[in-house]
């Protein structure tokens, strides 16, 4: 047993929101693509051990990137869904060799080695923990999506954030039970949530957003130049 910790880079989806000419990660974001600088800042870390990306089959980009060849950098075969990504990759992780993931999306370049250590703190000191943000502004319900039928408290919710960090064996357990029952998983915790385990929240960085409509490409252009100056 050792005390090897791998992230894991589910980066086979396409991000039609982006509507661009190639998969979102793919974009330019400054002097590397959104997925080349997620991919620098995590093997720049002395925290991560080994990065495993999920890619579409035949995808023609990854390769080009310069961040595809480093030696602690493995590339499995992803899924139509995030979670049949993220258990491909931990399909390729040995829990003995590596007894905790990180799980961290493609999309979010901005996030720094300071969280990913308190992240990382926290969960081995319980059963896992997810980088969050809480809510700052009024929450509205509405089921039909154009009128409010409630005002939602806001000051127990979260956004959930990522990376998200779990044990290796208990997450590819909770999403193989959780795709074998076709339930909804949309992160890591939700399906570490459906074993009943209790999932630690983080307070993350405003800045680690991810990038999903078009505004958000200049938005993290810029709140990258205000990393590099502070």
């Amino acid at each position: 047993m050792t005390d090897k910790l791998v992230a894991l880079v589910p980066a086979a989806g396409i991000g039609r929101r982006m509507g661009g000419d190639k998969p979102k990660q793919y974009l330019t974001l400054t002097d590397k693509s959104i997925l080349g600088e997620t991919l620098s800042r995590l093997l720049a870390m002395e925290t991560v051990s080994e990065v495993v990306v999920a890619l579409a089959e035949d995808d023609p980009y990854f390769f080009a990137m310069a961040e595809s060849h480093h030696p602690r950098l493995r590339t499995v075969v992803g899924g139509e869904e995030r979670a049949d990504s993220v258990l491909a990759c931990l399909n390729a992780v040995n829990p003995d060799i590596a007894p905790w993931v990180l799980v961290h999306d493609a999309a979010r370049p901005l996030i720094t080695e300071g969280d990913v250590q308190a992240l990382v703190k926290a969960a081995k000191a319980g059963q896992g923990a997810i980088l969050a943000a809480p809510l700052v502004d009024t929450v509205k319900w509405s089921g039909d999506g154009r009128s409010i039928e409630e005002t939602v408290p806001r000051q127990h919710l979260w956004r959930a954030l990522t990376p998200q960090c779990f044990p290796t064996a208990l997450l590819r357990q909770a999403l193989a039970e959780a795709l074998m029952e076709g339930a909804a998983i949309t992160d890591e915790a939700s399906a570490m949530e459906r074993l009943g385990l209790k999932v630690a929240l983080v307070k993350g960085r405003a800045d680690n957003i991810k990038i999903t409509e078009p505004a958000d490409l200049p938005l993290a252009r810029w709140l990258l130049s205000q990393q590099e100056i502070s």
